[in-house]
């Protein structure tokens, strides 16, 4: 097996000049850092973790907690944030910080404070925790997916923004009668709550009242309160905005079995662009999870290597796609429309 010497006495360097090309430890030019490159992936030389670790102090690992690692959003966010790592030679330690565990605790007490890592990724951590704050306080450059301003970077959605785009959007098609579908409950997620907010700012600008139904946060939540919600035949909307696609392809399933057809009588709209809103023709208000875990990584790198760098905040604006679950409500003439980018 090829050693550090061999790399260097191909590449016609000394070991010390090799060993900072590889490693990004200290200065070497260009020209000099192609050519060491070049020597070790022809004599396959691959540096040890331990080594590089040793020679630059730190790990090139980065540590990543998420509270789900099977939901869509999540899966997504770690792929993205996955590849970008990858890209860059990283390390990736994943922390499946399940809500109300004694896992979670583990992680936050024990494994995060022995620090193999030189950053930390944090995707929809709750701020009413302050497990973010414990984070930022072991003294690591960290970045959260999803979150409000805090002394970490911020990746995320523009929430309030989604949200009032999915409201205007049915509002613009004349119905008013548009119920929030999901969230809501002593555990609120800070998501739900921002993207309630987007929806009641919006209605009560248009002059009408909002009228919010909690709801799990999940497929089977929205099915179950949508049935609740649509079954009432005096109170039933016109229009439904879900938190999520899930609670919205919920709403939807429930309309069908109560024989409620979609959309001449009732609309739905989500937000995600969730895997299975095609096979419903489910109109929402897109995100790319996968663009948010790459830029999160991204940012994070970019702060590893230059440490004066402020960490910034980035919110990213949703896409509105059109699909067959929304019209104009009964009694109202149709219009034509089509796929249209947010407003910035």
């Amino acid at each position: 097996m090829a050693g550090i010497a061999d790399v260097a006495r191909a590449a016609s360097v000394s070991k010390a000049t090799a060993s900072r090309a590889l490693t990004g430890s200290g200065y070497v030019s260009e020209q000099t850092r192609a050519r060491v490159v070049e020597a070790a992936a022809s004599l396959g030389y691959v540096a040890s973790t331990a080594a590089v670790s040793l020679a630059t102090g730190r790990t090139r690992n980065i540590g990543v907690v998420m509270p789900y690692v099977s939901r869509w959003f999540f899966a997504e966010v770690l792929e993205g944030i996955q590849d970008a790592l990858l890209r860059h030679g990283y390390d990736l330690t994943l922390y499946d910080a399940r809500p109300g565990t004694e896992g979670r605790t583990r992680v936050f007490d024990d494994f995060l404070a022995r620090k193999r890592f030189d950053g930390l990724i944090a995707v929809g951590l709750e701020p009413s925790d302050n497990e973010l704050g414990r984070l930022v306080s072991i003294g690591r450059p960290v970045v959260s997916v999803v979150g409000p301003p805090s002394e970490a970077g911020v990746v995320a959605l523009d929430d309030l923004h989604a949200a009032r785009r999915a409201t205007e959007h049915l509002l613009g098609l004349g119905h008013t009668r548009i119920a929030f579908l999901g969230g809501g409950g002593e555990h609120q997620a800070f998501v739900d709550a921002t993207r309630l907010r987007g929806y009641a700012v919006t209605m009560e600008a248009a002059g009408v009242e909002p009228h919010h139904v909690p709801s799990a946060v999940s497929l089977p939540g929205g099915y179950a309160a949508a049935v609740d919600l649509l079954g009432d035949t005096r109170e039933r909307p016109t229009a439904i905005v879900g938190t999520c696609d899930e609670v919205a392809i919920g709403a939807i399933i429930a309309a069908r079995r109560l024989g409620i057809p979609v959309p001449s009588s009732l609309s739905v709209v989500g937000i995600d662009n969730h895997e299975y809103a095609e096979m419903f023709s489910l109109t929402t208000l897109e995100q790319s999870p996968q663009a948010q875990g790459a830029r999160a990584a991204e940012m994070l790198l970019q702060r590893l290597r230059e440490p004066d760098v402020p960490m910034a905040e980035v919110r990213l604006q949703a896409t509105l796609i059109l699909r067959s679950s929304t019209a104009p409500p009964p009694g109202v003439p149709s219009v034509a429309v089509g796929s249209a980018p947010a407003p910035r």
